[in-house]
């Protein structure tokens, strides 16, 4: 499939897909990660969803910072983490706690890809409930805030191995959300971000009435080739 590269917003994003879309898919790769990195999953997800996404446009918007650091391929990150306290929080079981945590570069990237989605929808016509919005890992955590935050709901959220942050700000919003058909993933060996954290988000939607569903698979930080499978089937459904 041809990838069409170009800056929407603030954000250079590549789109995969119809020109013309019936429907809209955002989804924001994790952290470390270069901007290219999800742009394979656009054609198997296709084939799983049987011919329901065939008038559909893919994008994939790159994070604002680059991570040099890292020292492989156009390392990148939606914000920066704190990774000490993390790791304490993790050592000390705190991670109830650390869910509450609100960090500092979030506002920012929300902003951003809030402006990717208001373009995506000036180009399109398409209404809000036409936009899907995604991620893995810290891409899950920002369009999880986003899809919350919006003035009006999307229309469907995948959550790729992420996890609760600003809880004291997310459970609010989650219960005017009551509804949303969300699907959610999650490693029990994920020694990234902890199988603990997914069931807190997990928990989060359910008691705000969010139609979630919720996969667990046994291993890592990763998108398994069954949980493609599942988008596909999840996003042709929506």
């Amino acid at each position: 499939m041809d990838i069409l590269t170009a800056q929407i917003g603030e954000l250079t994003c590549r789109m995969v897909g119809e020109e013309k879309p019936e429907k809209i898919v955002v989804l924001c790769h994790g952290y470390g990660a270069p901007g290219t990195d999800l742009v394979g999953l656009a054609h198997p997800i296709i084939q799983g969803a049987g011919g329901a996404l065939e008038k559909t446009r893919f994008v994939f918007p790159e994070a604002p910072i680059q991570l040099p650091g890292l020292g492989w391929m156009d390392s990148r990150a939606w914000w920066h983490i704190d990774v000490a306290a993390f790791e304490q929080a993790q050592a000390e079981n705190k991670l109830r706690e650390y869910a509450n945590n609100v960090p500092d570069g979030l506002p920012s990237a929300r902003r951003k890809l809030m402006g990717v989605i208001s373009e995506l929808q000036h180009q399109s016509g398409l209404p809000m409930n036409k936009i899907v919005l995604g991620g893995f890992s810290q891409g899950a955590m920002l369009t999880t805030d986003v899809a919350l935050r919006l003035e009006e709901a999307p229309g469907a959220l995948c959550v790729l191995s992420g996890t609760l942050l600003s809880e004291d700000e997310w459970r609010p919003r989650a219960v005017k959300r009551a509804g949303l058909k969300v699907i959610q993933s999650h490693g029990r060996v994920d020694p990234i971000l902890p199988y603990q954290g997914a069931i807190l988000l997990r928990d989060m939607f359910q008691e705000s009435g969010i139609d979630a569903e919720y996969f667990a698979f046994d291993g890592p930080h990763t998108i398994p080739m069954n949980m493609i499978s599942e988008l596909g089937r999840f996003l042709g459904e929506v």
